[in-house]
């Protein structure tokens, strides 16, 4: 009974203990305990403010008083009612390695901020300033230069659904003839036809060239490579393959663009799908479709590509149908590919669907490295890369996506090949950035 007693004695003296504690403890105010980060609320507000540039059209009016005054609704109306703010524009003035920042304009909603404010600084350009870079032209310090892109306006394209290659030719040139020296769109297979002799069309560079397929799974064949054409070209025989399901194929004529890659060190781009599964001539082929109703064209099935890097590889000619793809569905940007990705201002998407990824064994069947992955190596095969010969004798570039291309992988890939480097423009002129300073005060309240 004495024991029980004890123990609530003892519960009695505690509890008064920290009732009589707790009367006289001074707790932290809920602003101490969780404080509002002004400077977070300060530099979301100047972004705000700009996501239309319009902070940065006031800035740069500081006569405008009814600029001004929109400007200061705007701002009261972005910040919470116990807010009060100093906002100041600086003009930057640099020189002699120094930049000095003289007071413009202010605007405020209080006299005094009181003992505790914070602020943030943001930096506007004035709307008659431009940022660029000149780029490096490729081929500038060892030879060659030059980008060839077929346009042929007489053959059709396969695999490219949304698009024609007219289209992704234009776009083509619009993202990569900044890089080269000359950039020639090969309007039709007559043109195609006198680059495979060695003839140039512009006076250009034929070496070293980057010749860039639009045609998707298709490549277009000038006549003298088709059936039954009585002038074959010079050093080209003739020969045609058949099987069961088609009565001609023309592997022969994939083999000699293979031969003329290696010859003259192109490095031939395919921007989607089966490398080389048709060729088109609209005149020659007429009548002939690659049974989904797409006409000008023949079937050149899986012995296409394999004939191509045999010529890469100056192997002897033997057509070969074997499949050398895999389908490992979704595939991710190669790390370094997505380095080059931001120093180029070029972002596809990092994920992809490819159903036409080449298979490894490649490499070693046609003498042929890794030079560049695209995308990430899936299951013993790799999705997009650029191959080249291992005496540096030819490339290809391959994406092996599904369908719908996307050019700006084209681009990225040969960029992030070649390496062209950008150099940024100096600007020369007077008054092009302001600085935005935003103090934020806290009253009333606890």
């Amino acid at each position: 009974m004495m024991r029980t007693i004890e123990v609530f004695l003892v519960i009695i003296i505690i509890t008064a203990a920290f009732i009589i504690s707790s009367f006289f403890a001074v707790l932290p105010s809920p602003r101490q305990v969780s404080p509002l980060n002004l400077r977070r609320l300060a530099l979301t507000t100047l972004q705000t403010l700009d996501v239309d540039y319009d902070l940065s059209e006031t800035v740069f009016n500081e006569s405008d008083d009814l600029a001004w005054g929109q400007l200061q609704i705007a701002l009261s109306a972005c910040l919470p009612p116990n807010i009060v703010y100093n906002l100041t524009a600086y003009e930057v003035l640099s020189g002699s390695g120094t930049e000095l920042y003289t007071p413009i304009r202010s605007i405020s909603n209080a006299e005094s901020l009181g003992v505790a404010s914070d602020a943030a600084s943001y930096l506007v350009a004035s709307s008659n300033v431009t940022f660029n870079v000149i780029p490096e032209k490729i081929g500038e310090h060892g030879g060659g230069g030059t980008l060839y892109i077929l346009n042929c306006s007489d053959s059709n394209g396969w695999w490219i659904t949304g698009y024609t290659a007219h289209s992704l030719a234009e776009d083509l040139y619009k993202l990569l003839s900044p890089y080269f020296q000359t950039t020639i769109m090969v309007q039709n297979t007559t043109q195609l036809g006198q680059m495979l002799t060695g003839t140039s069309l512009q006076g250009e560079t034929l070496q070293n060239a980057v010749v860039i397929n639009t045609f998707g799974e298709t490549v277009p064949i000038p006549t003298e490579y088709c059936q039954n054409h009585t002038h074959a070209n010079e050093g080209y025989e003739p020969h045609y393959d058949s099987e069961a399901e088609m009565t001609i194929n023309y592997t022969r004529y994939c083999y000699t663009l293979g031969q003329k890659t290696r010859q003259y060190n192109w490095t031939w781009a395919s921007i989607v799908g089966y490398p080389l599964y048709y060729v088109s001539n609209t005149q020659i082929f007429a009548n002939d479709q690659n049974t989904y109703g797409i006409y000008g064209m023949q079937k050149v099935f899986r012995g296409g590509i394999n004939a191509f890097l045999q010529g890469i590889d100056n192997q002897t000619y033997h057509y070969d149908n074997t499949k050398i793809t895999k389908w490992p569905g979704d595939v991710h940007l190669s790390q370094e590919v997505s380095g080059y990705s931001n120093y180029y201002g070029i972002y596809p998407s990092p994920h992809q669907t490819s159903t036409r990824a080449l298979n490894t064994s490649i490499l070693n069947d046609f003498n042929l490295i890794v030079a560049l992955y695209i995308f990430n190596e899936v299951d013993n095969s790799i999705p997009g890369a650029v191959y080249r010969h291992i005496f540096n004798t030819g490339s290809l570039l391959a994406l092996g996506l599904t369908r719908t291309p996307d050019i700006r992988l084209t681009a990225l890939g040969i960029l992030s090949y070649y390496e062209p480097r950008l150099y940024p423009l100096e600007y020369t002129a007077s008054n092009a950035t302001r600085l935005v300073v935003l103090q934020l005060g806290q009253v009333g309240g606890v």
